[in-house]
């Protein structure tokens, strides 16, 4: 029977390769971003919960839940665990999303899972729930590739939005972490840092313990309660562990950890800036506590070496050496209050030089603050992607911040529509002593990055 009768007889059509498995799934965008376990819980049971035999560690956080992923993520595997990772949006490669052992699905599997998934997809997609989403799909992929491909021990699971109503909520960890909680997508997690925190500690479980890195005090007071209700042993930076910076250089980064078992140090990361410190911090306590009440064996040396070669791509990530040229997806203001502390603090330079693209959905002027003041040029550019704000609409609201705020350095504004053209004139207006900066959204950082290193494997997106 051919594709076309199968579709004229409501059977499912077949995909045929790696290609069209994710056209199909990134096809179902359009279906939107929409909160609710409903369509997953009716996907898991179709399937047969296979979620159920997995043992997940839950990360959610506005800023650090990939850099904290790839750390637990790389400690585990260096400890002899065999490892899942899920994580977004990928940089590179769809295949990025979905990790074993540090390595991405192949294309071959991926294609054969999302078969398997398609008719139950478009089954639901006839019910009163309506399609399952992009991400959906991912999230059941990504649940299948664990749980009937691979068997790792743990699964590092990454939230995509929020976290109450977020689709990776359905799993039932065995560890939770909640990174830190900002200013981002407050269009649909709440107006204020409090509502944006309990959609956050949604992902806190019952009697489930709960690692964080969040310090502002309404914040805290949110997964404080919240653990408190759910009977779970909450442990917060500040309180129950800590980092100290012990040496810090451009490509490499040594800390004390203190915590609530013992202390550990040194401690390095190759990562650059004091939020990477912390991320890490994150990590060493999740795994203190899964070594104090789960039985996880991590002897020293491997959280050591776990650490050390721990990376993410597109996070403060020196592409090139001449001209330099630094890649860090600051897409809100706390990500750019990180990178304008961390190029202070860690990076020598003359002049500094930024390629800077946004999103429609993002606290502009927010983001700025923490840019503008330290620039000698700031270009700004346009992603490759449906939702990108227009580079002349930056540059007003760029010009408006620089009348309001005299006293900040002089710099110059460029506005250059064309990424490539950016990225181009970036390249040739860092000096030898010069740095240059690409930053802002990730689906720009993933254009960057792939041009920057010649990758013509590229994709990109959720």
């Amino acid at each position: 029977m051919t594709d076309r009768m199968k579709q004229q007889s409501g059977e499912s059509a077949t995909l045929p390769s790696y290609e069209a498995a994710v056209e199909w799934i990134t096809g179902l965008i359009p279906f939107g971003i929409r909160p609710g376990l409903d369509r997953i819980e009716r996907l898991m049971e179709r399937l047969g919960n296979p979620h159920r035999r997995l043992k997940f560690i839950h990360v959610a956080g506005t800023n650090g839940k990939g850099s904290t992923c790839a750390y637990l993520s790389s400690v585990l595997f260096q400890s002899g665990y065999d490892v899942g990772t899920f994580t977004s949006p990928y940089i590179t490669k769809f295949t990025n999303r979905f990790q074993y052992n540090g390595k991405d699905i192949e294309e071959e599997t991926l294609l054969k899972l999302a078969n398997e998934l398609k008719p139950h997809v478009e089954a639901i997609a006839e019910t009163e729930l309506g399609s399952p989403t992009m991400f959906e799909v991912s999230t059941a992929l990504a649940i299948l590739y664990f749980a009937k491909v691979t068997y790792p021990d743990y699964v590092v699971w990454e939230t995509g939005l929020g976290g109450r109503l977020d689709v990776t909520n359905i799993v039932y960890p065995v560890l939770s972490i909640i990174t830190n909680i900002g200013h981002d997508h407050m269009d649909r997690l709440g107006d204020t840092l409090e509502k944006v925190a309990e959609e956050k500690a949604g992902i806190i479980k019952p009697g489930i313990p709960v690692v964080s890195a969040a310090t502002q005090p309404e914040v805290v007071e949110v997964l404080k309660r919240v653990a408190s209700e759910k009977k779970s042993t909450i442990y917060m930076i500040g309180e129950q562990f800590g980092e100290t910076a012990i040496e810090t250089k451009e490509d490499e980064q040594t800390f004390r950890f203190s915590g609530l078992f013992r202390d550990i140090e040194p401690l390095t990361i190759r990562l650059a800036g004091a939020h990477q410190r912390t991320n890490a911090a994150v990590a060493v306590m999740a795994i203190e506590v899964l070594r104090q009440y789960s039985a996880l064996v991590v002897e020293d040396e491997a959280l050591q070496a776990g650490l050390v070669k721990a990376a993410w791509p597109g996070r403060m990530e020196m592409v090139s050496r001449e001209p330099r040229i630094l890649l860090d997806g600051a897409h809100n203001p706390e990500g750019a209050e990180m990178l304008a502390d961390t190029l202070k603090n860690t990076y020598q330079f003359e002049r500094l030089h930024v390629v800077m693209g946004m999103l429609e959905n993002k606290n502009h002027r927010e983001t700025f603050k923490h840019i503008l003041p330290i620039v000698d040029t700031l270009i700004l550019t346009e992603p490759d992607y449906r939702m990108k704000m227009n580079a002349e609409d930056l540059a007003e609201i760029v010009r408006e911040m620089r009348q309001e705020t005299p006293e900040n350095k002089p710099f110059e504004l460029v506005v250059e529509k064309d990424w490539k053209q950016a990225l181009q004139t970036l390249q040739q207006i860092t000096g030898s002593k010069d740095l240059g900066v690409v930053t802002g959204t990730l689906y720009l950082i993933a254009d960057a990055r792939a041009r920057l290193l010649y990758n013509s494997d590229s994709e990109k997106g959720w």
